[in-house]
């Protein structure tokens, strides 16, 4: 500890001339009855206090029984009270040690021990707070230095990995995106270089930090803030640490620190609320989430729209729509796509599994392992895996979306069943894309989301399920010396005849094995045939539905020669990234990181700009898609389609549709006519009035009607190309 001797009233204080304006010095008769009130300052002719210029727009009466050191320039301060729930205190400054202090207008300062440091907008609210303070280096979270400080005080959030190979700067206007490039590209030394300094862009370096309080702010019952930049309206109250950190909020997205929460190291988003004992280190919170009941956050990024409750996420990245609860719950070393759920007991991040540094799990949107699920890592699983209760002693690689998986056992394969959730419980999938469109309570929307299941992410997972399905079966068929399969002189006639194998025989009872999905042990794939079958539907859906998009964007009622030659000289992407949440072509990506490299991208608002960019042109992209999904589906290409071609897509469509819609009716059917959901209740009526009935479901109404318009929309939309 250093110590230093000067005396008492010649502390040098120095103001910066711009806090001044419109400032003078105070009156003898003002500086009387500030002493008389009780007040102390470490200036004897108390040169150190400002207050406004303007008449009668300053009473020293509402100072009383304050330390005033440094310098300390006083907004608007006359007879007023500020009201917030249920407190109401009066304007000015009381009980508070007040050092190099700038005060808006019409604020509250009540029972601060130690304020030091700081700028404090108008309407602010201050009650009984033994420190706030801010150091001249304070960043505030970001991950920059000021001068003379090593590259060792940098903070790194080390996401996706627990050795930060992956590790990534916090920034003020991070998003998942973000994140999600800086940790994936580590190959491209140059392009990580640049992240640093897109990072650094605009900081001055200088010592001259201050805390910011924006307008309308109320913190109360707290103990500890220090470096911290407070944005707008936010509400804080009995909060225990809160250290270089910046809250970001605004009149329409409020955020909310609560009770016992302590917060190091990083930035809490827009609207965010983060109450009961949570603790956050190392971390940044994307718009809208909750952090709740001891929750812990470290080294983590956490993706907007989230809730986390209870349990422990250690070195994650987490896109938009994550939800885990309970208090057994643990994620560590993960990066999860979104739309997510973390059942309570789930284990994910049983590591030091071998002599090599800790592994890491992937997964795609819509990832749900079921209670007490543990796994070990590395493992990687496509979207909307949905992982039966089991322990998992094994890696695995799930390349089937939208499937079920379960184990029987240790040193047996595990069991899936591609396609579930379109063969079982369409109501989920097809009610996905609406529940998340609700909960989005987002004002701003940086980050864009992709919410729908069916977007080009899972659909180009679907084709390489839909591929390694026809690559087993071909396995099987050679195994069984099955005659098209060995008469055929290539691979590519191979694989024809088992993928015909797979379409003539649609009621086959099959299970195959896939080495690749486990070490060791593998899987046991159940209902391939059906499953390739579902595939191929959902892709023919997809694309029909993407041009239908198209043509309602574009004001067409159908599709012509002319358009289908427009839509071919869109650029064709097939291979596509999620992207935080958004879905970006891969290849749009490659020209951003170009253009980062080359230097043409200076800052990440110009990366959220591209990013920008991308969207306005997704639905076109996706367009070029379909037609390039078509041309697969049925080997030929779309200017040789005929009249027998595009009826066969339509009627298949339509079917497809209206079976999606009776799915998803049968499938939530389930939960009013299962005899098993009746046995806690009285009678049918006391069942009804606790659960409602079919008919009042909202969502399954609505999707009548949708499909009623698409099933019209359709019959329209080829009949111009026939």
């Amino acid at each position: 500890m250093e110590l230093t001797f000067y005396p008492y009233n010649k502390k040098k204080v120095e103001i910066p001339e711009e806090f001044l304006r419109g400032k003078r010095n105070l009156t003898a008769q003002e500086i009387e009855v500030l002493k008389s009130n009780g007040n102390i300052n470490s200036d004897s002719e108390w040169q150190n206090v400002f207050v406004p210029a303007e008449e009668d727009m300053f009473d020293p009466n509402l100072i009383r029984c304050c330390e005033i050191s440094g310098f300390f320039v006083i907004g608007r301060l006359v007879r007023a009270s500020l009201k917030y729930h249920d407190l109401v205190l009066d304007t000015g400054f009381y009980n508070s040690y007040i050092e190099d202090v700038v005060a808006g207008n019409d604020d509250v300062v009540r029972n601060v021990k130690y304020l030091s440091n700081y700028h404090i907008a108008d309407r602010v609210m201050l009650f009984n707070i033994k420190e706030i303070s801010c150091t001249k280096h304070s960043k505030f979270g970001n991950g920059i230095l000021k001068e003379g400080e090593a590259e060792s005080n940098r903070i790194w959030i080390g996401v996706g990995n627990e050795n930060d190979n992956r590790a990534v700067l916090p920034f003020e206007d991070m998003i998942p995106a973000d994140a999600y490039i800086w940790s994936r590209y580590r190959d491209d030394k140059t392009l990580q270089k640049r992240f640093l300094e897109l990072t650094e862009y605009g900081n001055t370096k200088k010592l001259d930090t201050y805390g910011i309080i924006d307008d309308d702010v109320i913190i109360k019952n707290t103990t500890l803030l220090k470096d911290v930049k407070v944005g707008k309206n936010a509400y804080i109250k009995g909060a225990f640490k809160l250290k270089n950190i910046t809250i970001l909020s605004s009149e329409d997205e409020v955020s909310q620190i609560g009770e016992g929460v302590e917060l190091v190291n990083g930035i809490v988003g827009y609207g965010s609320r983060i109450f009961y004992q949570a603790v956050a280190v190392r971390f940044v919170i994307g718009r809208n989430c909750q952090l709740k009941y001891g929750a812990r956050l470290l080294n983590s990024v956490l993706g907007d729209n989230s809730t986390v409750s209870c349990c422990e996420i250690l070195n994650n990245l987490i896109f938009p729509f994550h939800e885990q609860h309970h208090n057994s719950s643990f994620l560590i070393a993960s990066t999860v796509c979104g739309q997510s759920n973390i059942a309570s007991g789930a284990t994910i991040g049983s590591n030091h599994n071998s002599r090599s540094p800790d592994g890491e799990m992937f997964a795609g949107r819509g990832f749900w392992p079921g209670l007490c699920s543990d796994f070990k890592h590395n493992s990687r699983f496509a979207s909307f895996s949905l992982i039966a209760k089991g322990s998992y002693p094994c890696e695995l690689n799930i390349k089937y979306p939208f499937s079920l998986v379960s184990t029987s056992g240790i040193g047996k394969p595990v069991d899936i069943i591609p396609a579930y959730w379109f063969l079982y419980n369409m109501y989920a999938i097809a009610r996905n894309k609406s529940k998340f469109t609700a909960r989005d309570k987002r004002i701003v929307k940086i980050q864009h989301i992709e919410t729908d299941p069916l977007a080009p992410d899972t659909i180009q997972e679907i084709v390489a399920g839909a591929e390694r399905l026809v690559d087993i079966t071909k396995a099987y068929l050679e195994n069984e010396s099955y005659t098209p399969v060995m008469n055929a002189v290539s691979e590519q006639e191979k694989r024809k005849s088992a993928r015909d194998f797979l379409m003539q025989n649609p009621e086959l009872h099959l299970r195959l094995h896939d080495p690749s999905c486990q070490k060791k042990y593998g899987a046991v794939i159940h209902k391939p045939v059906k499953a390739y079958m579902e595939y191929r539907r959902i892709i023919k859906y997809y694309a029909v539905r993407c041009l239908s998009d198209y043509c309602s964007k574009h004001g067409l009622e159908t599709l012509t020669v002319n358009e289908i030659k427009e839509i071919a000289r869109i650029p064709l992407y097939k291979t596509w990234v999620n992207t935080g949440g958004q879905i970006i072509p891969e290849e749009k990506l490659f020209m951003l990181f170009d253009m980062i490299k080359t230097k043409k991208i200076n800052t990440w608002k110009e990366v959220h700009e591209f990013y920008d960019t991308c969207q306005e042109s997704y639905g076109e992209y996706q367009a070029a898609y379909a037609l390039s999904l078509l041309e697969e589906l049925y080997s030929c290409r779309i200017r040789n389609f005929c009249a027998e071609i595009y009826e066969d897509i339509e009627n298949d469509v339509i079917s497809i549709s209206g079976s999606m819609y009776k799915s998803a009716l049968t499938s939530r059917m389930k939960d009013f006519d299962d005899e098993f959901r009746m046995i806690t209740f009285r009678n049918n009526r006391e069942m009804t009035a606790v659960l409602g009935l079919i008919s009042d479901n909202e969502f399954l109404s609505e999707l009548k009607v949708q499909t009623d318009e698409f099933t019209l929309n359709i019959k329209k939309l080829f009949c111009g190309l026939y």
